[in-house]
């Protein structure tokens, strides 16, 4: 199947082609012409199944055939900063196939709140974070009243970081009368409420949500002292020369000290966390894709939804907590039918944990006890 008989205009899919996108993925052939339909859809795939297409595409293919409006017409509503900005950046690499001026912006926490006010003037398309969203609500300065399709993406996520009683009060603040989008990775109770409540009579689509499909990765274990972890990585960094290697740790502290013994030892590295300001981070992610930087280490921020073409390699310096988030991150590389590599280093503490990860994965991964 191609996206011509999926209902899109031909602009769009000129756009598609000029990003050497010729093929739907399953999400994009089943979710497309629904949303083009006007239905209300619950999309549940993993991420790296080009879900975020699966709904930008016929939005804007709807969007197309409307007049520009005072308010946004469109919201897509995001867990963290980094999503919002992978989100935004598809709209912007499909809008420019529209004709009628349509706007996107991206709006969340950590920025200045001046000129976000001042750039939701006449915006089509608003992406944004719950806390932000509402804060800017609160000052009148967006209004969701004009809200025709309602994007609730990476919503498990949303969930276990706390924010339903965030995503509770956008939701009351949106028409009755609208189209609803709900996308995740996986389905519990949190998700059914909030399907219950913003949903009339969903399409259903699954696609693939068996989360130990980790085929086109291949995963290694070493048993390593927690004191010896820091060099035994440099060593399987410099061993493995790859371009790029994204490592994960616990913590925002652990994180700065990884970076730190990382550059002390000449391996040009970047931190990623919550704690650094959001230029920062966009910055360092920016570097990190243009292969201008060679690692980059970070917390679970990046373990969901961010994703860096062609990575090589991922490392767990330290285990998750959750095999789900385990499998997230190592899901980071091997994407798109490429091959990809994910080592652990498993201290003497973390051995029980990893069995129990490898049994919810439905894998085992060998724990390797000698040298490189």
């Amino acid at each position: 199947m191609s996206f011509d008989s999926l209902g899109l205009s031909a602009a769009l899919i000129e756009s598609l082609t000029l990003q050497q996108l010729s093929q739907p993925t399953p999400i994009q052939e089943k979710v497309i012409p629904e949303i083009l339909n006007g239905a209300d859809v619950l999309g549940i795939a993993k991420t790296g199944s080009g879900k975020t297409a699966s709904y930008v595409l016929p939005i804007l293919e709807k969007l197309s055939k409307e007049s520009r409006a005072r308010e946004p017409q469109i919201l897509v509503l995001l867990p963290t900063r980094e999503l919002v900005d992978q989100v935004y950046k598809v709209f912007v690499s499909c809008l420019g196939a529209l004709d009628g001026n349509f706007s996107v912006r991206a709006i969340y926490g950590g920025m200045s709140v001046n000129p976000q006010m001042k750039a939701l003037a006449k915006v089509d398309i608003l992406v944004a974070t719950p806390g932000r969203l509402l804060d800017l609500s609160g000052k009148n300065a967006v209004s969701l009243k004009g809200v025709k399709t309602f994007v609730l993406d990476e919503a498990d996520k949303m969930l276990s970081m706390g924010f339903k009683k965030e995503v509770d009060a956008v939701i009351a603040e949106l028409p009755s009368h609208r189209q609803s989008l709900l996308f995740s990775a996986t389905l519990n109770p949190q998700l059914a409420d909030i399907q219950r409540i913003l949903m009339n009579d969903p399409v259903e689509v699954q696609i693939d949500t068996d989360e130990g499909d980790t085929e086109q990765i291949k995963q290694l274990a070493y048993a390593v002292a927690e004191e010896k972890k820091g060099p035994f990585m440099r060593e399987l960094i410099i061993q493995r020369n790859t371009p790029q290697t994204l490592v994960f740790a616990s913590s925002a502290k652990a994180v700065d000290r990884i970076v730190n013994k990382l550059r002390k030892n000449r391996i040009h590295a970047l931190a990623i966390h919550s704690k650094l300001s959001q230029q920062s981070r966009r910055d360092a992610l920016a570097d990190f894709k243009s292969g201008s930087v060679s690692v980059l280490v970070s917390t679970d921020l990046l373990a969901r939804g961010v994703d860096v073409s062609g990575l090589p390699l991922v490392i767990n310096y330290d285990l998750p907590r959750s095999p789900k988030d385990y499998v997230h991150r190592i899901g980071r590389t091997g994407r798109a039918g490429s091959q990809g590599e994910a080592i652990s280093l498993i201290s003497p503490d973390e051995e029980h944990h990893f069995k129990v990860i490898q049994k919810k994965m439905g894998k085992r991964v060998e724990l390797i006890t000698h040298g490189l």
